[in-house]
């Protein structure tokens, strides 16, 4: 049987051997999930890239990206001829091919979601770890959240920020994806309920390019961050809820217009100040449940020297702090400089704890540091790398708690670890972001004893 269903675009023989595909239909056998929030197919040899889809389904396949020399394409199941019994209705009505892109799997269980992100983590790590899950450690699952385990046809309101864009109407929605696109949205239903009490998808908003809306845990603080759109003026914000009010500039510098210019966060009993720029974990319940995780791993002992690197507004710090206690140390690094002064802030009440400014890789060297006993890493999404990994080993610490948002990057960064002598003994991934392919883990890695 010819497999290609039709064609949305009309072949000129005079057209280079680069052609765009893009419109192309072919039905093809979905195969495994990857990395990204698609699943694998093959069609004439070539990869395709297919997002809606799920492993096992015969579907109709609608190309989004590509042409005739592309080593793989990108497309999108537009029709679902044999369904997965995984497979449901999604619950959001802006969710599906060439609509919002913030959701990639309202179209699967929740649970067949978390078994996705298993297959993932596990591939990840024999391919770019040479591990199997036994020998990273991990029991091979993928837990939820606390209230976060929902019924086929549900869906978690998590996500205490969102970045809405604003199209040229001036109506407030989601990017499409990989898209400047706007989905206009009256409701995201991921969003926390403190957030969607903002009204922000309900006004207009006249000459602006992004809303972030942020609702703190913990605390009633709002915050809405304005970016305006070249040239035009800040709105007038009249929103449902009390709300702090800040404005991006065109050098990409943040200004107070009303309020305060932080959002006081809640986790591991104290209090956080986190100001715009500053990383704060998206799920309510992540910093808790990852700081408890890496102090389960590490166990800190009273005495002993930690390093918190990618620090953030000091979360990791400030709890390790209260485990090593007065004659323990504990060092901080942060390159965004607003963040560095919400982490002094925080910790202000650690006589032994230091906060630095600049990148890991930069200012390790310059704290003169050449020991440690325990190390927290939470890099960005691309990983630490060779060479951060490479400074790290070479302090020879205890145990190393890496917190990785990106499996990838945390199998890579494993097997520049395993070079060092550095192994993971244990493994824990937690589903942070449900409705998305994004999984949190955090691996703890002790040195491996020298034969002989």
């Amino acid at each position: 049987m010819n497999n290609r269903i039709r064609t949305n675009r009309v072949k000129d023989r005079s057209e280079s051997a680069a052609a765009s595909l893009v419109g192309e239909r072919f039905e093809v056998e979905v195969g495994p999930v990857a990395h990204g929030g698609h699943c694998v197919a093959r069609h004439d040899g070539r990869v395709l890239f297919v997002r809606h889809a799920l492993p096992g389904e015969r579907v109709v396949a609608e190309v989004t990206e590509g042409d005739e020399e592309s080593r793989f394409l990108r497309a999108d199941a537009v029709e679902v001829l044999t369904p997965s019994a995984d497979r449901v209705e999604a619950p959001c009505p802006y969710a599906g091919p060439g609509r919002c892109g913030g959701c990639d799997f309202q179209h699967v269980a929740p649970g067949a979601q978390r078994r996705l992100k298993v297959a993932v983590i596990t591939e990840q790590l024999s391919r770019l770890a040479g591990l199997t899950p036994e020998e990273a450690g991990w029991d091979g699952t993928v837990v939820p959240a606390p209230g976060d385990k929902v019924a086929k046809g549900e869906v978690p309101a998590w996500r205490t920020r969102v970045t809405y864009a604003v199209d040229a109407g001036g109506r407030a929605g989601l990017r499409r994806h990989r898209s400047h696109e706007v989905e206009p949205v009256d409701r995201c239903m991921i969003a926390a309920p403190e957030i969607t009490e903002l009204g922000v998808e309900s006004r207009d908003w006249p000459a602006t390019a992004t809303v972030e809306a942020i609702a703190a845990t913990g605390s009633s603080d709002r915050q809405v961050v304005i970016t305006p759109a070249p040239g035009g003026r800040l709105p007038l914000v009249e929103l449902d809820r009390p709300v702090s009010v800040l404005r991006v500039d065109e050098q990409g510098g943040v200004h107070q217009v009303h309020g305060r210019g932080f959002v006081r966060e809640r986790a591991v009993q104290r209090t956080w100040r986190v100001g715009a720029g500053g990383f704060w974990q998206v799920h309510p319940q992540a910093a808790d449940i990852l700081a408890r995780a890496v102090l389960d791993g590490l166990r800190p002992r009273r005495g002993e020297t930690a390093l918190d690197l990618y620090c953030g507004v000091g979360l990791f710090a400030g709890a390790l702090a209260e485990r090593v206690g007065e004659r323990g140390a504990v060092v901080g690094i942060e390159s965004v400089k607003r963040a560095v002064e919400d982490a002094r802030h925080n910790l202000a009440d650690f006589d032994r704890v230091r906060v630095e400014h600049g990148t890991v890789e930069r200012v390790l060297p310059r704290t003169r540091i050449t020991e440690a006993d325990l190390i927290v890493l939470d890099p960005p999404r691309v990983g630490a790398g060779k060479s951060t990994v490479h400074q790290l080993a070479a302090l020879t610490p205890r145990a190393i708690a890496y917190v990785a948002c990106d499996p990838a990057a945390l199998a890579r960064d494993l097997s520049y670890f395993a070079t060092e002598g550095y192994r993971p003994v244990s493994l824990r991934a937690f589903d942070l972001f449900p409705m998305t392919h994004h999984v949190e883990c955090v691996a703890i890695l002790e040195r491996v004893a020298e034969e002989g």
